[in-house]
């Protein structure tokens, strides 16, 4: 049986020890998984690319017609307590909005009021191991559902994807439909060839990850060429080098796909070098992007 630590958390207006939080059954979080989320990391205590985290929630909560129900700045203050009441200087900032406490129905109510929640943790980064050696990922068909743009709190789909590579002692299930990339569990997904970096079409299949604009801006600091398009199933497994993006991996290499090394030649089976040019940007990046 797990503990919930009692570190402190925001709940509809008041902070809180998490340990004590409680919600409506009837939130429509808890009964339909109606809301969005985001997960902002923290260094040294400060919030890193907030403004563009802000930005995503803003997009998502009006694709579910929900009013966001604190301003930018309200936000920026009730996770700044939250972090300075951590003892951790690194961590993930977790905020959930749902549509609120209604009676059991499938359509969106009206004037109801939203659940805000927010809590903050240490942040469990890759290992120096998964750093030096990259990581192991399976394949799988993409069986989610069709809004995968959507950082929705409807997570199953996600949570299966990821036992897949559980089930394989794998880090990650990179998945496919109708024969193209999308993304991994809770990850982006990126393939290097002939040394461009490229990434699947912004559309209702992929998570816009906050790195996607990271990405294209250190690709251009490194000189490194930047394209997204439709990548075919077989480039991925041709590839020079796979890379994945997420809040706790920041840029992370993957060496083996299905058991099978990655790359070619002198880099068959380890971490390549756009990754390591993209790596140091990517904690360059980290000191002057956070507030």
């Amino acid at each position: 049986m797990q503990t919930i630590p009692d570190s402190l958390c925001f709940l509809n207006g008041s902070f809180g020890p998490l340990a004590q939080a409680k919600v409506s059954v009837l939130d429509r979080g808890f009964m339909f998984g109606d809301g969005v989320y985001e997960a902002v990391p923290v260094y040294g205590k400060r919030l890193f690319r907030f403004n563009q985290h802000m930005a995503r929630l803003d997009r998502n909560l009006a694709k579910l017609r929900i009013a966001n129900p604190h301003t930018h700045e309200q936000w920026l203050d009730h996770c700044r307590k939250l972090i300075a009441a951590q003892a951790a200087d690194d961590q993930l900032v977790y905020i959930e909005v749902t549509r609120g406490v209604a009676v059991r129905d499938h359509g969106m109510p009206t004037g109801i009021t939203p659940t805000v929640f927010i809590m903050t943790n240490a942040m469990k980064p890759a290992s120096p191991e998964q750093r030096h050696q990259g990581v192991a990922c399976v394949s799988a068909r993409d069986f989610r559902w069709e809004h995968g743009d959507i950082k929705c709190v409807s997570l199953l789909g996600n949570v299966m994807a990821r036992q897949v590579a559980a089930d394989a002692g794998a880090v990650e299930t990179i998945m496919f439909r109708s024969g193209f990339l999308t993304e991994a569990s809770s990850s982006n997904v990126w393939i290097v060839h002939e040394g461009a970096l490229l990434g699947p079409p912004k559309d209702e299949h992929v998570l816009e990850g906050i790195r996607y604009e990271l990405l294209r801006e250190l690709c251009e600091e490194e000189g490194i060429a930047y394209n997204l398009r439709p990548i075919p199933e077989a480039d991925v497994f041709a590839a020079d080098e796979i890379m994945l993006t997420s809040a706790t991996k920041e840029v992370l290499s993957v060496t083996t796909l299905d058991k099978q090394p990655v790359g070619h030649g002198a880099l068959h089976g380890k971490p390549g070098p756009v990754y390591a040019k993209l790596y140091q940007a990517y904690q360059q990046a980290k000191a002057v992007q956070s507030i």
